[in-house]
């Protein structure tokens, strides 16, 4: 890879300390190594799409993905699993968890990698320079946010007070930093977000940072501070601009298995190529089998486990019920129930068995059972954003206006302040129709101070006495909203501490 030649991060992490002679000095993930150097214009821009790469890096994408997803209430775990996954899910997570390590170290190793180019290219340089200072700008304060979002609590529980991350930026000298309260760390990126809005001005195609991802990213972590103003200004920014158009019919039921190029609809999202494709390790093999002897085949007929994945995990029953409240929902597309003569196969490995109700979301891109593209930022949730906002501010016609949108497309009935009850529970309740699957139902929950209820067959249940009790309920001030900070970081960090 050619941006080995320009650009060489090393983060040290405490996972190497067994692999490393005791002589050694073994230094957390937020060391760097100083001798870097980057060359020339073009040195900067192999680097900055090598750091895009890092993205691409299972540590990261797959790792924050059951980070960010498998505490939710949209799916279930069919089985017990030995991967440190399962933790994730059933919210009995330990400070030596795997992807939370990896998360963290692939993070801090982008956020670490971007520092490099933003130092390297002063506020006065070429438009094509600050460009690409911007789209830095804009990995650097993704990665930390994604990473407040999993270390530190939300926003909202104590006013941004709590402890979140280090906070690592290009004139850091501390190779071994403290945490810095959520607050801090919010406002770090807002200042990110703000500053490559203002430095981008290429419409890169989405699967790139452009002044409009930067937006998108703006409305959302406005949202999660409760400043509803800004988080209407920026949505409104990216609804505005005309760069994106929501998905309608058929291309909606297809929106994940095109080239994400030619996606309107999405803003950001993490780009995978044919011959990137991850075939068993990809999100999308955990869930969804299809017939077919291996991973390349272009079958969409769901078949029984380890056909074209693992088929572990599936969309929850009570999410099923919501989304069957109106058969005729174009949401339906991103579930497929496994059915052999028109009857829904259960899982039979828990007791009561769990119903296996495939998830599509992650497969089918170009044809391929495995591949996909991961959205993180997408048109529809600058409405949704702004209709809770609104909603939050009185504003209840706005926001109804926002979520009949989005129920407009998909084919369903629209709502009226008498038919929505509370207006807040309508844009909470189309969130997560809506956004299943894609990291963001724990967080609405949460950051809204409202529990996590799993009323329904799952590994979950293993957690009670007796194992047919499917009910599990998380409190939003649960210690283990959060994950345990890595314990390798730790060792090698004396100034971090602990989650409780």
């Amino acid at each position: 890879m050619k941006i080995l030649k320009y650009i060489k991060i090393m983060l040290i992490v405490g996972l190497l300390g067994s692999m490393v002679s005791a002589c050694k000095k073994v230094e957390p993930s937020t060391a760097i190594d100083e001798k870097v150097a980057l060359g020339d214009s073009s040195h900067i821009a192999t680097a900055t799409i090598g750091n895009y790469a890092v993205l691409r890096n299972p540590d990261y994408v797959r790792s924050g993905h059951f980070l960010m997803e498998y505490p939710g209430d949209n799916i279930a775990q069919g089985q017990p699993s030995s991967d440190d996954l399962s933790r994730c899910y059933r919210y009995n997570q330990i400070p030596t968890g795997g992807h939370a390590t990896n998360f963290w170290k692939q993070a801090y190793h982008l956020v670490a990698a971007a520092n490099k180019i933003i130092a390297a290219i002063p506020d006065n340089a070429s438009v094509s320079l600050k460009e690409l200072k911007g789209e830095n700008l804009y990995l650097r304060a993704m990665a930390e946010f994604n990473l407040v979002r999993i270390f530190g609590r939300p926003y909202s529980q104590g006013n941004g007070n709590n402890p979140g991350v280090p906070i690592l930026v290009e004139t850091s000298t501390d190779i071994a930093p403290a945490r810095s309260s959520v607050k801090d760390v919010y406002s770090a990126v807002l200042t990110d977000l703000l500053k490559a809005a203002d430095l981008m001005t290429s419409s890169n195609t989405n699967v790139y940072a452009s002044k409009e991802v930067a937006y998108a990213l703006l409305s959302r972590v406005y949202l999660y501070m409760n400043d509803y103003p800004n988080t209407i200004k920026y949505a409104n920014l990216v609804i505005n601009s005309g760069r994106y158009g929501l998905l309608q019919g058929g291309d909606y039921k297809g929106y994940f298995s095109g080239v994400p190029e030619n996606n309107k609809e999405t803003i950001f999202c993490i780009k995978y190529t044919k011959t990137q494709d991850q075939g068993f390790s990809a999100i999308g093999s955990m869930y969804y089998s299809g017939q077919g002897p291996d991973g390349t085949s272009s079958l969409t007929t769901p078949g029984g486990q380890g056909n074209t994945g693992w088929g572990e995990i599936y969309a929850s029953k009570t999410y099923v019920e919501d989304l069957d409240k109106y058969p005729n929902d174009l949401r339906h597309s991103f579930i497929a129930p496994y059915t052999i003569s028109g009857v829904l196969q259960y899982n039979p490995k828990l007791t009561p068995k769990t119903p296996m109700y495939y998830i599509t979301k992650y497969s089918f891109q170009e044809g391929i059972v495995t591949l996909s593209s991961p959205v993180y930022l997408r048109l529809a949730e600058m409405y949704l954003n702004r209709a809770e906002a609104n909603a939050k501010l009185g504003n209840n016609q706005p926001a109804l206006d926002d979520v009949n949108i989005i129920r407009t497309r998909a084919g369903i009935p629209t709502l009226t302040q008498a038919t929505a009850g509370d207006v807040l529970s309508a844009v909470l309740e189309e969130r997560r129709l809506e956004f299943a699957f894609e990291g963001q139902r724990s967080y609405d929950l949460y950051r809204n101070n409202l529990p996590m209820v799993r009323n329904y067959p799952g590994t979950h249940a293993l957690n009670n006495t007796p194992t047919t009790n499917i009910m599990q309920t998380v409190a939003p001030t649960d210690p283990r909203v959060v994950f345990y900070i890595p314990q390798t970081e730790i060792d090698n960090n004396p100034k971090l501490t602990q989650n409780p």
